[in-house]
């Protein structure tokens, strides 16, 4: 029975998992995005989370506490220096999982995992352009009174020419 054992083994032994999740947790941080199988992407998300809030306190003892698990001065430096600054005011979250299929070979489902405030892409996407169901049916009504503000808005000069010519010809009637 599995009582109480609550994360994943990765059929490997505890020293080759420790080393591997702090391997793969040097190259996220180094690179901010890695490919690799789903099941070590939410191993790794739950090894490497408690570090990066770790790394939001720069003291000595929070430095020593990180370098017993990564075991990487530059890896150390990153995460204190780049990767703290930039999730400062992030309560947490810091890593996004996202499926990108099976792989050829195995067919073991892929995924990449990413710290989510180092993607662009991402970022560039705005929160208003997502549509739900809900938003569909309010948009409609929404739209239509933000249609007559713009037009209420408008500088004379962009109105259309059949204004142009109205005002053109009461000069011409006086």
């Amino acid at each position: 029975m599995r009582h109480n054992k609550k994360f994943n083994h990765l059929s490997r032994t505890a020293s080759h998992r420790h080393a591997m999740l702090a391997n793969m947790a040097i190259s996220l941080i180094m690179h901010k995005r890695i490919t690799t199988t789903l099941a070590k992407a939410k191993a790794l998300k739950t090894y490497v989370e408690p570090l990066i809030t770790r790394s939001k306190e720069d003291t000595t003892n929070s430095r020593r506490v990180v370098f017993r698990y990564l075991q990487n001065k530059y890896a150390l430096k990153e995460l204190f220096s780049t990767v703290a600054q930039k999730i400062g005011d992030r309560p947490g979250g810091y890593t996004r999982i996202i499926k990108l299929g099976l792989r050829k070979g195995d067919a073991a489902p892929v995924a990449f995992i990413e710290l989510v405030d180092f993607d662009e892409n991402m970022a560039k996407t705005s929160k208003a352009a997502k549509k739900t169901r809900r938003s569909r049916r309010s948009a409609s009504k929404a739209e239509a009174p933000a249609a007559e503000t713009a037009e209420a808005n408008t500088p004379e000069a962009e109105k259309p020419k059949a204004d142009a010519t109205s005002e053109a010809e009461a000069p011409k009637a006086e």
